[in-house]
């Protein structure tokens, strides 16, 4: 088995609605997350014809991507993980059902999500006020993707 520098701590994959995941916290700059993760085994640079100008680094053995937003002065705004470890709550979700995360959510006061099943067969549930899209394969959660959160007016508000 191979050992990250990173140690795996379950603190580490939580996500924390609006604020990041572990010590990664959304507003941090490149280099505040270098000194984190380290170097990225991959970056990429958004398309030109992409709505919004961002970098995403990939750390591909940790199974996270990090996103960048040109707007926002290239500060982590955004984070997509598939990691097996991935917690909210408190509790461990990679593999849970659509109905188990739905179940979660409503215990932790969020009820407002939005479902989507794709032609592909997975299927999407968004809780936009949260900021967070869970996706599933074959009824399993499989990865998720969110970020820090936005007011009414779509300005971002940045976690303290």
């Amino acid at each position: 088995m191979q050992t990250s520098a990173q140690p795996s701590s379950t603190e580490e994959n939580e996500i924390s609605l609006g604020i990041g995941m572990g010590p990664l916290k959304f507003g941090a700059s490149m280099d505040e997350v270098r000194a984190l993760m380290g170097e990225p085994e991959e970056i990429e640079e958004s398309e030109d014809d992409d709505e919004f100008e961002h970098q995403a680094w990939n750390y591909l053995e940790e199974g996270y991507s990090l996103y960048f937003d040109r707007e926002d002065d290239y500060r982590l705004s955004c984070i997509e993980t598939d990691h097996p470890g991935i917690r909210l709550y408190g509790e461990a979700i990679h593999g849970k059902s659509p109905e188990e995360i739905q179940a979660l959510m409503k215990r932790h006061g969020h009820e407002q999500s939005e479902v989507e099943k794709m032609d592909t067969g997975e299927m999407r549930i968004s809780y936009e006020k949260e900021m967070i899209d869970m996706y599933f394969d074959e009824n399993e959660l499989q990865f998720v993707n969110f970020g820090v959160f936005i007011n009414e007016d779509l300005e971002v508000q940045w976690p303290a």
